[in-house]
């Protein structure tokens, strides 16, 4: 498991109310979108972030972390395993607060590293499922 339960704690009740979505687009058949939405209703305020810089749920989007011009508190990862990681150091590249990679994205040495930078990391978990359960 990585991030115990008090990082996630921490990360959704603590650490800012901004989440950057990398893999949100305008796809409702897509994980990203229904828990982008979740996000939402737990009063988050979501920034999509997808190639096609789609505005989603209200919310415009932009094709990089680099390109938002204002702070995020967590990026929440739904890309594949492969570019994970890269997507990790461009979170700690914006002075971003925490990374979650969601379900199925695993990168040991991307944990590792933005741990290492200061940042609270989630692999592996999802956000949506984990917010319900803080009561």
């Amino acid at each position: 498991m990585y991030g115990d339960s008090g990082t996630v704690r921490r990360i959704l009740t603590e650490l800012g109310g901004t989440w950057a979505v990398v893999g949100l687009s305008g796809n409702t058949a897509r994980p990203a979108h229904g828990v982008a939405e979740v996000l939402q209703r737990y009063g988050k305020r979501i920034v999509p972030v997808h190639p096609k810089a789609e505005t989603v749920h209200g919310e415009r989007g932009y094709p990089s972390l680099a390109d938002i011009p204002f702070p995020v508190d967590v990026v929440d990862v739904f890309v594949n395993s492969e570019l994970a990681g890269r997507v990790a150091d461009e979170a700690v590249a914006v002075g971003a607060k925490a990374v979650w990679f969601q379900l199925g994205v695993v990168d040991e040495a991307a944990y590792e590293r933005t741990r290492a930078a200061g940042l609270s990391m989630v692999m592996d978990r999802c956000p949506a499922i984990e917010i319900p359960r803080l009561g």
